[in-house]
């Protein structure tokens, strides 16, 4: 099984590149998460917000590969402990498909995103700097992987 994560956004700051392409080396033998930026829509003054949502969702969209299931990162989601997070993991094996992982743009997701996505998961209460979920969605993933390799990474 192979994840992608598909995030709208481009040019993550240096420590989050970094820090993204640590847990992505971890990841190469449990889970391989490859990183999709997607071009942000167009905002600022006299910018309709909408049109930039809807813009980005189309693209996010596109770079969707058929027979994935989809997964996206959604304040309304389910919430998952470490713990669940790992069952889950063990779920998606056993589904035998490949993973993917929407990172939506300032306002979230557009609609037709919302409603293609298989589940949604939710990092909590708390609004977060969409780059810096990146390298949190990366680490809980290597932290689940940990989990049902029995690794001490997870310390509980």
């Amino acid at each position: 099984m192979k994840a992608k994560l598909i995030a709208v956004g481009e040019h993550a700051p240096a420590w989050v590149a970094q820090g993204f392409a640590d847990y992505q080396k971890r990841l190469l033998h449990g889970l391989p998460l490859e990183l999709v930026e997607v071009e942000p829509g167009v905002r600022g003054k006299g910018r309709d917000a909408a049109r930039a949502m809807s813009d980005e969702g189309a693209r996010v969209l596109g770079a969707i590969p058929r027979g994935t299931w989809v997964v996206a990162l959604d304040g309304r989601g389910k919430a998952h402990s470490s713990e669940q997070l790992a069952q889950r993991m063990e779920h998606w094996r056993g589904q035998g498909r490949d993973l993917v992982f929407l990172i939506g743009g300032p306002e979230g997701h557009a609609a037709d995103v919302i409603a293609r996505a298989d589940e949604h998961w939710s990092l909590g209460p708390l609004t977060l700097p969409h780059m810096l979920v990146r390298l949190l969605v990366a680490e809980q993933l290597y932290r689940a992987v940990s989990i049902l390799g029995n690794h001490p990474y997870h310390r509980a």
